[in-house]
């Protein structure tokens, strides 16, 4: 008969002992970290250095512009669609923040850890979407000059980048204390 000790300790379901629970974690943020809203981070660079060098209505900031109005539109959620999406993730969570913290159930602990920034980060895409449609709109209406329609682009495209960093460097060392303060806690895995 095989023997499958190690298979089974290397599958083990305590979460923060697990290697998969923190392969899981670092590949999640480095997933999220590669675009902003759908937009490739070389789109963004490219188009941010165009600008410093003084060149505001440059192919890559009409690239740029061009990916912002093939993926704004998805960002797009009505009123009603997005009080559901709420009211179901503030279900889900609460319901495993409570099976977690509450029952002390590793697993639901590791699951809010995970999904609780990343409901975060959704909300920050959105927002970021709600303010950058009026601002290609009004590009595309020949409103404001397309040049400063980029620029405004970029700072806020920049901007939400470095929150989306700040958020995942938050996130995995919140993950790696909790990890560390219930590793203490349970030192047997009980």
């Amino acid at each position: 008969m095989p023997q499958f000790d190690g298979v089974i300790a290397f599958l083990d379901n305590r979460s923060f002992g697990s290697i998969w629970f923190w392969l899981v974690l670092v590949g999640m943020w480095s997933t999220a970290g590669r675009n902003v809203i759908g937009i490739p981070s070389e789109v963004l660079a490219r188009a941010r250095h165009a600008q410093r060098a003084g060149q505001p209505e440059s192919q890559p900031v009409l690239t740029l512009l061009d990916w912002l109005s093939l993926s704004l539109p998805r960002w797009h959620v009505a009123p009603r669609e997005g009080a559901v999406f709420l009211g179901i993730c503030a279900f889900v969570l609460t319901s495993l923040a409570v099976l977690g913290f509450g029952y002390d159930l590793e697993m639901a602990q590791a699951l809010v850890l995970l999904l609780l920034p990343f409901l975060v980060l959704f909300l920050m895409r959105l927002r970021l979407a709600r303010r950058l449609i009026p601002l290609l709109q009004d590009g595309q209406a020949g409103l404001q000059p397309v040049g400063q329609v980029g620029a405004e682009a970029v700072r806020r495209l920049v901007w939400h980048r470095r929150f989306v960093t700040l958020l995942s460097v938050l996130a995995v060392a919140i993950a790696a204390f909790w990890g560390m303060i219930h590793a203490l806690m349970h030192p047997n895995g009980l």
